[in-house]
């Protein structure tokens, strides 16, 4: 079984792209060596947020177990910078696919 997280944040102001930047060198690489999917992402500027799905092969009740883990990786932990400090808010869930 795989589960699917959509995560949405609203990124500090002028910082969209700076956020980008630092998703892709230092949080995304991390999410792979984990074994996470990053299935898509995107960006709505003029709303400062940024929208991205990742997945994990793994029934959706062990997701958070796993995003612990993750984020108690010593290398995530000593991210540098952390683009984490830019996020303002967020919206976190996991989603179901349906069939259509």
């Amino acid at each position: 079984m795989t589960a699917t997280e959509l995560r949405d944040y609203l990124i500090a102001e002028g910082a969209l792209e700076q956020f980008v930047e630092e998703w892709r060198r230092g949080v995304v690489p991390l999410r792979r060596a984990h074994g996470y999917r990053i299935d898509a992402a995107w960006t709505i500027p003029e709303e400062r947020r940024f929208v991205w799905l990742l997945s994990l092969d793994v029934e959706p009740a062990a997701w958070e177990a796993r995003n612990d883990a993750y984020y108690a990786d010593p290398v995530r932990e000593s991210l540098d910078p952390d683009p984490a400090r830019l996020i303002e808010s967020q919206r976190r869930a996991l989603v179901r696919p349906v069939d259509f």
